[in-house]
């Protein structure tokens, strides 16, 4: 169990450093981007990502979630997953490049046909590295999984940025999408010492599949609850305008995304291990929480306080409108910091179905927001949206732990140190920008209106009694000096 806790220590920091790498990388590139493209560029490839992104829900059948959350899965089951992944996305590819006419005729946008051809194909290039990334993510190789994905990040965003350089428009967005999954598939086949069988029948794949099937369903579901407004937008309003929603959207996304990806790879890993042991998992699992929450709001309310700061130095001056979608999606990085984890220990408790009926029980609402906030265009949409999400934190939060080794009780009190060290840092960092701030240059005072929330945030954090010991053993575990063997095993 010791071992566990020093690899799913050591793989978080591995992921972590890489989805900082990714963060920086990411928004770098929007930087870049963003000033050598149009709104309508980013519009254009919206379009097809607001249909083809449901599809991508399908890329693996969710077989490679139900893969890792067993305890263990023999070679036969390993092959016939691989072929199973590979022919859906030949046949998504096919569905994707068929709907190509279709696409363009809801949106009344011909440019669209060559654009959904091109998507397609990222389908096939995801498919065939699927089960190899499982296969890393079981044994916990995280440090590799996180260099792959940077490599892959850093390569395509090269690619993406000197497409758009040299007069490509919307088409450096269609390669960076595309050659994501293909070189993090190259990476993974290189690094993954294992080469495919045959398929096989009658290995045991029935409760793989209606596990993988269940979360696939739950997957549909969010997506189409999320996505429903840039549909609605780009139908009414036009690639401008959904252009300009989408800009924003990505910036909320980028922090909840990154360390979503990079903790929930982990912590979903280690939490599958201990699902038989409560008092462990719980530790695990609450320890996680509170990390996330420290690093992802005071993120959140500087994208609301300080959102034309943020809008300006990142996008620049043509994106002004931006800024006032951005600060009303601004609360939807809290729900999604506070609710998203839930679905870590979920899915590593088997409780696959419960987190379907979630989904199906928040759609409505979110799809019903943004009918109502559409009539008054892209911020009503926004506040609509970010309402519903908002509202439905502490109800998602009872519902998600009811059952569990974990209480409503135990997530607000960790939620509540970095909640309020977040909002008072934020008033601090307001009330320093209101009285000195505005006489010095954007980008000096943005970095010094971020430090200022950083800084507040951790001052407070740290001075917690239980924060100071989880960090202390956190940097113990990292430095080694936890393997000295007359020291006791804190407990996880």
């Amino acid at each position: 169990m010791r071992d566990l806790k020093e690899r799913t220590i050591r793989g978080g920091v591995a992921k972590l450093c890489a989805q900082a790498a990714n963060f920086v990388v990411r928004i770098a590139s929007l930087m870049i981007i963003a000033r050598l493209l149009a709104p309508e560029d980013f519009g254009l490839v919206g379009m097809v990502t607001a249909f083809t992104g449901v599809l991508n829900l399908f890329k693996d059948f969710g077989l490679s979630s139900a893969a890792v959350q067993r305890q263990s899965i023999t070679p036969a089951q390993s092959s016939t997953l691989f072929w199973m992944n590979v022919a859906v996305g030949l046949a998504l590819a096919c569905v994707v490049a068929l709907s190509a006419p279709v696409i363009a005729a809801f949106y009344r946008e011909p440019r669209l046909v060559p654009v959904t051809l091109a998507l397609a194909t990222a389908f096939v290039f995801n498919a065939a590295g699927v089960q190899h990334g499982v296969l890393l993510q079981r044994e916990m190789k995280f440090t590799a999984l996180a260099v792959i994905s940077t490599t892959s990040l850093v390569a395509s965003t090269v690619i993406a940025i000197t497409t758009a350089a040299v007069g490509f428009g919307y088409w450096a967005l269609v390669a960076m999408t595309v050659t994501i999954p293909l070189f993090n598939t190259i990476g993974c086949w290189l690094t993954v010492a294992w080469v495919p069988g045959r398929p096989q029948k009658r290995v045991g794949m029935r409760a793989l599949t209606s596990f993988g099937g269940t979360l696939t369903l739950n997957g549909i579901v969010y997506y189409l609850a999320s996505n429903f407004d840039k549909m609605l937008l780009g139908r009414y309003f036009g690639v401008d305008a959904l252009g300009i929603y989408g800009r924003a959207y990505q910036l909320i996304s980028i922090p909840t995304e990154n360390l979503n990806s990079s903790a929930g790879d982990v912590a979903f890993s280690a939490l599958s291990r201990l699902e038989q042991d409560s008092n462990r998992l719980r530790n695990y699992f609450l320890k996680g929480y509170s990390l996330i929450l420290t690093i992802t709001l005071p993120v959140t309310l500087i994208c609301a306080v300080f959102a034309e700061d943020v809008v300006a130095v990142i996008l620049g001056a043509k994106w002004e409108a931006v800024t006032p979608i951005f600060r009303l999606l601004a609360p939807t990085i809290l729900a999604f910091a506070m609710v998203n984890p839930l679905g870590w220990l979920l899915i590593s408790l088997g409780f696959v179905k419960r987190s379907l009926n979630m989904a199906l029980a928040i759609a409505p609402f979110t799809i019903a927001a943004c009918l109502i906030g559409v009539s008054y265009g892209p911020w009503g949409v926004a506040l609509g949206y970010s309402s519903v999400m908002t509202l439905w934190i502490v109800p998602a939060i009872a519902w998600a732990v009811r059952g569990t080794p974990i209480s409503l009780r135990d997530v607000l009190g960790t939620a509540s140190r970095p909640v309020g060290a977040s909002v008072l840092a934020a008033g601090v960092a307001w009330g320093a920008r209101s009285a000195y701030l505005y006489s010095i240059p954007l980008v000096l005072r943005l970095v010094v209106e971020s430090t200022i929330v950083v800084g507040t945030v951790a001052l407070i954090v740290f001075l917690g009694a239980k924060e100071k010991l989880m960090y202390r053993d956190l940097f113990r575990q990292l430095t080694g000096s936890s393997q000295d063997k007359r020291a006791p095993a804190s407990s996880v």
